[in-house]
């Protein structure tokens, strides 16, 4: 095999063209109640005890609304077999079959049922994109071998989806518009690299997912095969049918094909380990993610790499998969630490990790990694501290989210609420360290209170000195206080620039009552300068309460 073919891509596009009805179907079999693939089985309609007693050949449909009338969405063999198509009214089916049985359509449903198949597809490849409304692509480039080759690899993803009640189509090219041209017209075909022109010659247009209007004005001018309108000039279909349609047909015929946008991003190191007899104990679990942490961490270390981001995906055999994430604040390098890591997420998960049958396949990817700086450790006991430290933060952040870690770093504002931003620690470790924060002045009071209310809340002054002067009493929470000393004002006007003009200027006043409690209030807004009414009066402006003194 020459290097160039070596290079080519091979993209397996999956059909499955009676999704709906397929999803439906499944949740009221017995035989696929409480086993199998364990994919979406959420229903539009009806419930499980009104259909539990239907017939296998009885025909059933699923409708949706289109054009102000219900019409077929999907179908099955047996509504196939009397004459009913997709697109067809719902009124039209019933004459045609009295006894016909009808679900409506759940998209939601079916685009989750098709997102748990595409997750159990990633045990081929990491690879895996949405082909709306029922298909899939799978770049298989490169570990089609891993399975047996890429016939063995169609064979046992085709077979696997159709036990457990799927209608499917699938078809391996060089392009992902010619794979998905013949799974509408010749499924299982794999074709050789450079065969893409030979394989879809005597293919209806219509196989290529072009508009109607499109097909329609291809078969009038008696172009019927894909064949025929591509012995036809580039220019000449161009002209007539529109740059769009133009390439479509050069990327059905290999000449060129756009890229597949996968689910999720290519991680930087993958590890996995099958298993031929599925693994459900803690301790087997606990093993293998031991086992490929020690594997990647070999691999990274030849880079001089650490990983910033893990994750750890568990394959059940009925098809269930199950992802879990961890993040760290440095680079990990060691084993013991990603052992650590997961052992501290798996404990504290509110959904425990249900094996069912077992896993047949467990997944260890680094999703971020890093360059390792080199750091003396020994001497250092600062540097010995911040490690101890960073690890403490990565293992309370695996048990309850790195989220609900935080440190506060001072922004460059004016406004209180703004001044401090509260980041995860995990990732700003390191600036909140070396951040500077105001000096406050030695033997002075605090200009600010240690901490301000999420929201202020509002308080009654029946008079205060004007336009710019403190009040002399003020009712907060139904207490009244009685002000006898006052600092102020502090004026601060809002940033314009980022509050499009909406915000009023504040001016807070640091206060103590009788009793010697101390607030911290403000004025919203200036003295028959920015407070009007709907009719243009100006009105008194409000008070708030921001904070309280210790």
């Amino acid at each position: 095999m020459s290097a160039s073919s070596l290079n080519r891509r091979r993209i397996l596009s999956l059909w499955l063209p009676r999704l709906p009805i397929d999803r439906i179907q499944r949740f009221f079999s017995s035989a696929g109640l409480g086993k199998g693939i364990a994919f979406s089985s959420e229903v539009g309609t009806g419930s499980r005890e009104e259909n539990a007693s239907k017939q296998k050949d009885d025909p059933n449909i699923v409708v949706i609304k289109g054009n102000n009338a219900l019409v077929i969405h999907a179908l099955d063999e047996a509504a196939e077999r009397l004459g009913l198509h997709i697109g067809q009214p719902l009124a039209n089916a019933r004459a045609m079959c009295p006894d016909l049985k009808v679900f409506d359509a759940d998209v939601v449903a079916d685009a989750k049922t098709l997102g748990d198949i595409a997750d159990w597809c990633d045990r081929f490849t990491p690879l895996v994109a949405l082909d709306p409304p029922h298909g899939l692509f799978l770049d298989i480039t490169g570990c089609a071998h891993l399975f047996g080759g890429e016939a063995a690899l169609l064979q046992a993803l085709v077979r696997a989806l159709a036990q457990q009640g799927f209608a499917v189509s699938a078809a391996i090219a060089g392009t992902s518009v010619c794979a998905r041209t013949l799974t509408r017209q010749a499924t299982g075909t794999i074709v050789a690299d450079g065969g893409e022109a030979a394989a879809i010659d005597r293919l209806p247009v219509s196989a290529l997912g072009a508009d109607e209007t499109i097909t329609t004005g291809l078969r009038r001018a008696g172009l019927k095969t894909i064949g025929d309108v591509a012995s036809r000039a580039p220019s000449e279909i161009t002209a007539r049918f529109g740059a769009r349609f133009s390439t479509l047909l050069a990327h059905a015929l290999g000449h060129g094909d756009a890229p597949i946008s996968p689910r999720k991003p290519l991680p930087d190191y993958i590890v996995e380990k099958r298993f031929a007899e599925p693994i459900a104990t803690d301790t087997m679990i606990a093993m293998t993610l031991s086992r490929l942490a020690d594997t990647l961490i070999a691999s990274m270390e030849k880079l001089g790499k650490g990983a910033r981001r893990l994750e750890a995906a568990f394959f059940r055999t009925d098809g269930v998969v199950r992802a879990i994430m961890v993040e760290t604040g440095r680079p990990v390098t060691r084993s013991a630490v990603i052992d650590r890591l997961f052992r501290e997420r798996l404990d504290a998960l509110a959904d425990p990790l249900d094996p069912g049958f077992g896993f047949d396949m467990v997944r260890l990817s680094a999703s971020r990694t890093e360059i390792v700086v080199q750091e003396q450790r020994d001497l250092d006991a600062h540097v010995h501290d911040n490690d101890e430290l960073a690890a403490l933060i990565d293992r309370i952040a695996a048990r309850i989210g790195g989220k609900r870690v935080v440190v506060h770093l001072p922004q460059d504002t004016h406004i209180p609420e703004c001044a401090v931003l509260a980041a995860p620690a995990q990732h700003h470790l390191a600036a909140a360290m070396q951040a500077e924060w105001p000096v406050r002045a030695e033997s002075e009071p605090p200009l600010r209170p240690l901490r301000l209310f999420d929201n202020p809340e509002p308080v009654t002054v029946p008079f205060a000195t004007v336009p710019d002067g403190p009040p002399h009493q003020f009712t907060w929470r139904r207490a009244l206080h009685a002000v006898v000393r006052v600092e102020g004002p502090e004026r601060i006007a809002m940033e314009w620039w980022r509050q499009d003009g909406k915000q009023l200027t504040r001016d807070y006043f640091r206060i103590e009552d009788a009793e010697g409690l101390r607030f911290w209030i403000f004025r919203d807004g200036l003295y028959e300068g920015e407070c009007f009414d709907d009719d243009g009066k100006p009105v008194p402006p409000r008070w708030y309460v921001h904070g309280l003194f210790a």
